[in-house]
């Protein structure tokens, strides 16, 4: 099987460094943080910044290197390179939540809380999780009230630094049957390659995955979180299956011939997603364990998203405000996805034969 991927539009208000991270969210906007320390948020259909009438958030003056959507796309957790958290609300326009994970007091480093590296929000809110510099997970609140004090901490039993942390939408029991979103797991990965998976319930250490021989950069779980997709410098993904754990890894995608930087697995869990430092994005039938399509990109890709399931331009608020009908960035057929990277521009593109 081959696909074909065509170029849609760009976003109209770029950023002025490069991309560091996005997600397409199920109102058919994209969210995307940058290296110029700012977070935007962009209507899919037109690329225009949304909504028209609210401003984004003041940019920091360091990077955004760490970003989180919630589920029903109200919510997005976004974080600084030294560790500055904040939750956005999306409706309102508003910063609910900020928390300064490399400061005293508050919980933060004299009661055991390190600088944030990488940030993931429950999928039922309530906490958040974060990884950085000791190689474990620690679980903060997510209440407005006591916005980062933390909860708990999952040791890794390794010191080696956290790259990527990421909730489950969907969870499974140590016994691997299958229960309702409960925001109970979550996977971490380290700079030598290590993936941890957490029971987020009793705080114990669930599987441990050596499938890389460099630092991974990413993780994409599965909807139903059987699947988890991991892209790594060592130039290649690596897909597990936690049915079969503790050995997991049943397929690995070679192709990029630089680092692998960005990762994520359609909702109907046929197809992966990868951006590298090639400058190219890669779309991967997750069945047959096959590249299927190449798309060449101007710059260094540093993040990718799969359009949600559910999220229809025609349909959403954000389209109802704007006037417009499955435009270009929706994309129908075999999909449509987003993608950034060093030239700060968002980028859709949709599967050919799609509106």
């Amino acid at each position: 099987m081959s696909l074909a991927f065509l170029h849609a539009h760009d976003c109209t208000e770029p950023h002025t460094d490069a991309i560091w991270g996005l997600q397409w969210t199920p109102s058919d906007t994209v969210i995307s943080i940058s290296a110029d320390g700012s977070i935007k948020q962009h209507l899919s259909a037109t690329g225009q910044p949304y909504p028209p009438n609210l401003p984004f958030p003041a940019a920091h003056s360091l990077a955004q290197v760490s970003l989180s959507v919630s589920p029903d796309g109200k919510r997005a957790l976004y974080n600084s390179i030294e560790g500055l958290t904040r939750l956005w609300n999306l409706e309102t326009g508003e910063v609910v939540g900020s928390f300064e994970s490399y400061a005293s007091g508050r919980g933060g480093k004299e009661n055991g809380v390190e600088p944030s590296w990488s940030v993931s929000l429950n999928p039922l809110g309530g906490t958040y999780a974060s990884t950085g510099s000791s190689g474990n997970v620690t679980i903060h609140s997510a209440q407005i009230d006591n916005f980062g004090e933390r909860q708990a901490t999952l040791p890794s039993g390794r010191n080696k630094f956290g790259m990527f942390c990421s909730y489950v939408a969907c969870c499974f029991s140590l016994s691997l049957e299958y229960r309702s979103p409960d925001g109970k797991h979550i996977a971490l990965s380290t700079e030598n390659g290590q993936i941890f998976v957490f029971d987020t319930e009793t705080n114990a250490l669930a599987f441990t995955f050596t499938s890389h021989a460099m630092s991974v950069r990413s993780l994409a779980w599965s909807s139903d979180s059987t699947l988890l997709l991991s892209a790594s410098e060592d130039k290649r993904l690596v897909l597990h299956d936690v049915r079969s754990a503790p050995g997991g890894a049943v397929a690995s995608f070679s192709g990029h011939t630089s680092w692998v930087l960005s990762a994520d697995i359609s909702h109907d869990g046929r197809l992966g997603l990868s951006g590298s430092a090639d400058k190219t994005i890669k779309v991967w039938d997750i069945a047959a364990r096959a590249c299927v399509s190449t798309v060449q990109d101007t710059s260094e890709v540093w993040a990718v998203s799969w359009r949600p399931k559910g999220s229809s331009t025609s349909g959403s608020a954000a389209a109802g405000a704007n006037g417009a009908a499955n435009g270009a960035g929706a994309g129908t057929g075999a999909g449509a996805f987003v993608s950034g990277g060093e030239d700060g521009v968002v980028k859709w593109w949709r599967g050919a034969g799609g509106a």
